[in-house]
């Protein structure tokens, strides 16, 4: 997922500028807006073809491998637009003023891909060859209300537990050791403070966005019918359960010491830093914290010191979290040459040049029938192999990503109490779901 969520009026006024943008006729159009187009050759000469791709600043580097290789393979050329930051909020903005590319990354989550009004603007994409090549989880991704409107071209980030394997040993604690719950957990982080010198926990109190992680894992119990409950406006997010993860965060983790001292003013980059030095025994995050150890450390170098683990609220399960590079759409532009080369560049992506895309960006398959590359770090091994029984973030369930990380922060600083952290998500995702016209709001 995107590490950063946008605040509830930026979302309103996205939610409202692309509606606008979508009632204008001019809008979208060329391809049909019910079902997918003809099955495309992914090798097909596109002489004098050129297409756009939107990308975020920090991932305008992630299509390279296949942008060169489709424009080897058909002539075609891709031009690669970074959008500035924040990308979530600027893209229905550039969509409204009447902007658009032929491809974009985007969130392929049910909380996100609404932003761009894809039964608008967005070809369909069922029926296309690589969807049944997909995983399972990967395969519940990009659709919304039974159509599929997004590629799925990487695997969503895993969330779990990095820890230093030096500060377990110094610790006592072993493989069978390992926690099967969040109380686990928590008792885990007692046994390193207690038996040595680093914290339990590195907090990114700075950065915020990570500060959701310690709530998230505690709410897996909630089936899909509350979820689904919540959606319809019949669940609320100060139902105890929610508050009882918010107080546990703030008084068994936070309030008993198990973060490091400086957890208010902790940072992304300095979570890295800590476990790595071995100043903290654990940090739960997602992929992109272990992306962050792999731009400074080898495969070797990892595998002896970091270890990873799953965890959810009542099981060690891991949690999936979907990213804006997980996803790849393709635009309705009006011109119906080049909507057919965009649904090509996807099925060349996803066909003849993936097992080569994933080899050069060092990254698990989404493909069961295509290998992982080899060379992968112990970490993001274990990861894949817990990916199909993996359980959503709330990003992946509620149609509503609410900026729960802003206001745990201001919990931190002593600005909310736990049930005031509850009343501001609820608050949030109740005016953004509204702006949105979703049922029952």
């Amino acid at each position: 997922m995107t590490k950063r969520l946008l605040p509830a009026l930026a979302l309103i006024a996205a939610a409202v500028l692309t509606a606008s943008a979508c009632s204008d006729p001019s809008a979208g159009g060329g391809a049909d807006d019910t079902a997918a187009g003809p099955e495309v050759d992914p090798t097909a000469r596109l002489e004098g073809v050129e297409l756009t791709m939107w990308t975020a600043q920090n991932t305008v580097n992630a299509p390279e491998q296949v942008v060169d290789a489709f424009e080897k393979a058909t002539g075609a050329e891709v031009s690669t637009q970074a959008v500035p930051d924040l990308y979530e909020q600027n893209v229905p903005t550039k969509l409204a003023s009447g902007d658009r590319p032929d491809l974009m990354f985007w969130q392929p989550s049910i909380s996100t891909l609404p932003f761009i009004r894809p039964e608008q603007n967005l070809q369909v994409l069922d029926g296309e060859p690589w969807v049944d090549e997909l995983g399972g989880t990967e395969r519940s991704l990009g659709v919304i209300d039974g159509t599929r409107y997004a590629a799925i071209v990487t695997s969503p980030a895993m969330l779990g537990v990095y820890y230093n394997k030096d500060v377990f040993r110094e610790a006592g604690i072993t493989e069978k050791d390992l926690p099967r719950s969040y109380d686990e957990l928590l008792q885990l982080g007692h046994r390193v403070v207690d038996e040595t010198d680093a914290a339990g926990f590195y907090e990114a109190g700075k950065d915020q966005w990570p500060l959701q992680w310690q709530m998230q894992v505690q709410l897996t119990d909630f089936d899909k019918s509350w979820w689904d409950r919540l959606n319809r406006n019949e669940e609320k997010w100060t139902d105890p359960a929610v508050v009882d993860a918010v107080t546990t965060y703030k008084e068994d983790l936070l309030d008993a010491g198990l973060a490091q001292r400086n957890h208010r003013t902790g940072t992304f980059t300095g979570q890295a830093d800590a476990l790595w030095a071995g100043d903290a025994g654990m940090v739960l995050n997602v992929t992109s914290f272990q992306t962050q150890l792999q731009a400074k450390h080898t495969t070797a170098e990892l595998d002896e010191r970091i270890g990873w683990f799953p965890i959810a609220n009542s099981s060690a399960t891991g949690m999936y979290s979907p990213d804006q590079t997980n996803g790849v759409v393709a635009f309705k532009t009006g011109d119906e040459q080049r909507e057919q080369a965009a649904r090509q560049f996807i099925a060349f992506w996803l066909g003849p040049d993936y097992e080569d895309y994933i080899a050069e960006m060092k990254i698990p398959s989404v493909q069961p029938d295509v290998p992982d590359p080899a060379g992968l770090p112990q970490t993001a091994v274990a990861q894949a192999e817990q990916l199909p029984d993996a359980i959503g973030v709330f990003q992946a369930k509620a149609i509503v990503a609410p900026d729960t990380h802003i206001y745990l922060a201001d919990m931190l600083y002593g600005k909310k109490t736990p049930e005031q952290v509850a009343q501001a998500i609820q608050d949030q995702f109740a005016q953004v779901a509204k702006a949105q016209g979703a049922p029952g709001f």
